[in-house]
């Protein structure tokens, strides 16, 4: 009876937990505790494993990740040598994951564990990403309408439908942690990426919760370096724009020229304009060089895959065999 009762447990899929974390020690113990409550709520429908990627944390996560992994072997964690940002950890512990289904939450339990039943129903139906999508956040007002003002942007611009108010929150299934893992991107937007695949895909409204601990890691410098990301990673509209303009540019100057020519013939006495060349001189140069420097971002982005670093490199690692390692 119990060989059989094994068996059936082991027959039933695995849905792996990932979780990026980044000194993030005051809220391990109430993350553990809600997760293995959605284990146990669960537990006749699937198994669970918690993968963590510490990014390099300079508190005591790493230690307590140590003490979960040793009494509990669901636990299991990489930890990088060095800060390599959030996307990029995301991605990181989506390729040691083992489940037929991965969900990606923050530490923080902004976003609620407990939805893996809906996540989880979803997926049962068919679907290969469920995404949250965020009613409201528990953040200054300012903040949130720049989040959609950048959402609403980086939608305009990209070449695929980008979900709108919908952040890291999500399960996938298998095959599309496979396909991430086929896209050799250095700077990944997940986001992106999984819009971009295809496959099934459906939302789910839910209330964002207040952050129970610590500090966000996410300021207005990296929200804007990650819509950058964003908008380069998956949109050459800035390319076409920079052809546009330059050829609009052009076309002016070349109205202007004949509009002075011919200002000329009919007035000749008309004094010469110093200042109005020195304006015009300075905005060509600014126009320039912002187009090169939109250029030049793509070229980075060239260059960066050409050089093939790896994603993160892992220092250590809990309950994973150096066999497993992707990295």
């Amino acid at each position: 009876m119990m060989k059989r009762a094994t068996k059936a447990k082991a027959d039933l899929p695995l849905v792996s937990i990932s979780i990026p974390v980044l000194n993030e020690a005051d809220n391990i113990d109430a993350l553990y505790g809600r997760l293995t409550a959605v284990g146990k709520s669960m537990i006749d429908r699937c198994r669970l494993e918690f993968v963590f990627s510490d990014n390099s944390s300079t508190d005591d996560t790493w230690s307590l990740l140590e003490k979960l992994a040793e009494k509990d072997p669901r636990v299991r964690a990489i930890r990088f040598s060095k800060n390599v940002g959030f996307q990029r950890s995301i991605m990181a512990n989506y390729l040691h994951t083992r489940g037929d289904a991965v969900m990606q939450i923050d530490a923080d339990l902004q976003d609620p564990p407990e939805m893996l039943a809906e996540f989880f129903a979803k997926w049962r139906e068919g679907y290969d990403v469920v995404y949250g999508i965020r009613r409201r956040r528990q953040e200054a007002p300012w903040l949130n309408n720049f989040r959609r003002l950048g959402y609403w942007f980086i939608n305009a611009l990209s070449e695929h439908d980008i979900p709108r108010d919908v952040g890291d929150f999500r399960l996938v299934d298998r095959k599309v942690i496979r396909a991430l893992a086929h896209m050799k991107t250095p700077n990944p937007y997940l986001r992106g990426m999984i819009a971009s695949i295809g496959f099934r895909q459906t939302g789910i409204e839910y209330e964002r919760d207040a952050r129970v601990a610590g500090q966000s890691k996410f300021g207005l410098s990296r929200l804007v370096r990650l819509g950058l990301t964003a908008v380069l990673n998956h949109s050459s509209v800035p390319l076409r724009m920079a052809s546009i303009i330059g050829i609009a540019m052009l076309v002016v100057a070349s109205l202007g020229a004949l509009y002075f020519i011919l200002l000329k013939f009919l007035q000749p006495g008309l004094p010469q304009g110093l200042a109005s060349i020195h304006v015009l001189v300075l905005f060509g140069i600014g126009l320039q060089s912002l187009l090169l420097g939109i250029i030049g971002e793509y070229i980075l982005r060239i260059y960066l895959m050409l050089r093939s670093e790896p994603l993160a490199i892992i220092d250590r690692s809990l309950n994973i065999a150096p066999s497993e390692r992707v990295l």
